[in-house]
């Protein structure tokens, strides 16, 4: 059988900087990431895109269980009585309700809601379990699936009908508590996007018009990606008592008085692992941060005739070696592809560290390690090689995250005026300006540059003494990020 050769091997054709969209559909095709369904906006996460989500998963709930969170599981369909118990919620949501009105051929006394959200359906239940004080605090989350009905273009990752996500639902004696947890869980979102995804995020409170339904107030973790567009990673909503009111969650507290509990909600889903692929991946395909990447390390033998059965034996003890120092390590030992066609096979799936084993690196007691970040070569000693394996891996952690800070650095211009707004919005830049926060003057500003807030940095600059609104020259309240967005 005829070997194929590197040129017959299934690349990108498109580019990430002149064609972002065919670009990334091709990606997420290709590295095995994603396979459409017979269901329009809804996809199939393949094993090399779940096991990113179960590395998230790990690591987050690992943070979760070391702060107290339980984790327990709500039920999918959600009366229509339920749904409709806060109004300003159910009018956020209602659009995008998808919604059961028959089981098998008779129809349903009321319409079940599939989740877009559980807030409804939990609360009911948590006004059951807390009477007392004692019965505080209740923090509980929750892995799953929801559904909304997206009528804009839908995307794989980054704007579907159905994802997976985990929603935290908390409920707290105080205030104070509650506030407390709300700016917490924004920092352990934080800590997930940069120690894991190696993406560095802008951590802020979300404007009037963009805060969750029903909610006082909303904070977020924005990212900007090389695209230059922004792109919302996870949210923590403080809920204060709207919710409680609404389902009356009440406890007598120490002095048998009836109090409402104060509530937080917060969330990230499988969105994070496109924000991860448009910040890292590049014209040659997938780039994965090492500690989410299903396979770390790729060994390619170059095989001939007279020395293959050699080369293969240590490949095999090289493998093994790795494997012990609990590296992910797959040996492609496949006769019928080229080494190029093997080499661009895992640069589009995004395997960290590729290892070339070939007959002269076997006299030379040395393999060839490339980078699929960088595309640096260079040799290594077989012996001692997965000390050298471990810290390029964790030098590549660290470089991801470091080139893309770099990068939001350079994106991010503090501005004064609308001039200097819509010049730098049209460059693909990022501005921080100051803002007086109302819809108005958002609404026409989306409508000028199709750029919208993103947050008020939680460090906020000085404002200077009378110091006027970029956009409408009202009197400015506060620092605001804006960008285009997905």
């Amino acid at each position: 059988m005829a070997k194929k050769d590197a040129k017959d091997t299934k690349g990108l054709t498109a580019s990430k900087e002149d064609e972002v969209s065919e670009w990334f559909t091709q990606l997420i095709q290709k590295a095995e990431l994603i396979e459409y369904s017979p269901v329009s906006g809804c996809y199939i996460l393949r094993p090399n895109a779940y096991y990113i989500w179960e590395q998230a998963q790990r690591y987050f709930d690992n943070i979760l269980r070391k702060d107290g969170v339980q984790n327990t599981y709500f039920p999918l369909f959600i009366p229509e009585s339920l749904l409709q118990k806060e109004e300003k919620h159910v009018a956020g949501f209602a659009p995008e309700v998808a919604w059961v009105e028959t089981g098998g051929h008779t129809k349903l006394k009321e319409r079940l809601a599939i989740r877009p959200t559980s807030e409804t359906i939990m609360y009911e239940t948590y006004a059951k379990w807390i009477r007392s004080h004692k019965d505080l605090p209740l923090r509980l989350n929750q892995w799953a699936n929801v559904v909304r009905w997206e009528f804009k273009h839908c995307t794989p990752f980054l704007r579907s009908r159905e994802f997976l996500w985990q929603e935290g639902h908390t409920a707290f004696a105080t205030k104070e508590e509650a506030l407390e947890e709300v700016h917490k869980i924004l920092d352990f979102y934080e800590q997930l996007f940069r120690e894991l995804y190696a993406v560095p995020v802008l951590k802020g409170r979300k404007s009037e018009t963009e805060k969750f339904a029903g909610a006082e107030f909303t904070l977020s973790v924005e990212a900007f990606l090389p695209t230059g567009k922004a792109i919302q990673g996870a949210t923590s909503h403080h809920l204060g008592q709207q919710f409680a009111k609404a389902f009356n969650i009440k406890f007598k507290d120490q002095q048998q008085q009836e109090q409402y509990v104060w509530q937080n909600s917060w969330g990230f889903s499988t969105r994070s692992i496109g924000m991860m692929i448009l910040m890292h991946s590049d014209d040659k395909g997938l780039v994965l941060p090492p500690k989410v990447a299903r396979i770390q390390v790729v060994i390619v033998p170059i095989l001939f005739d007279k020395t293959k059965a050699q080369v293969l034996k240590e490949a095999v003890l090289l493998q093994k070696k790795l494997e012990k120092k609990g590296f992910s390590v797959h040996l492609d030992a496949r006769e019928e592809y080229s080494p190029g066609w093997k080499f661009n096979e895992w640069e589009v799936k995004g395997v960290p560290v590729r290892l070339e084993l070939g007959p002269r690196d076997l006299e030379q007691k040395q393999a060839a390690l490339v980078r699929r970040d960088t595309g640096e070569k260079q040799a290594l000693p077989l012996a001692g090689i997965e000390k050298e394996v471990d810290l390029i891996l964790q030098q590549m952690q660290a470089d991801l995250y470091s080139k893309a800070e770099s990068m939001l650095k350079k994106s991010i211009v503090k501005i004064n005026n609308l001039a200097e707004a819509v010049k730098h919005v049209q460059e693909k830049k990022m501005i921080l300006a100051p803002w007086c926060e109302t819809e108005v003057c958002e609404t026409e500003f989306k409508e000028k540059t199709s750029a919208k807030s993103l947050n008020a940095p939680l460090q906020q600059p000085p404002l200077q003494k009378n110091q006027t609104c970029f956009a409408c020259k009202k009197k400015a309240v506060s620092w605001f990020y804006f960008a285009k967005s997905y």
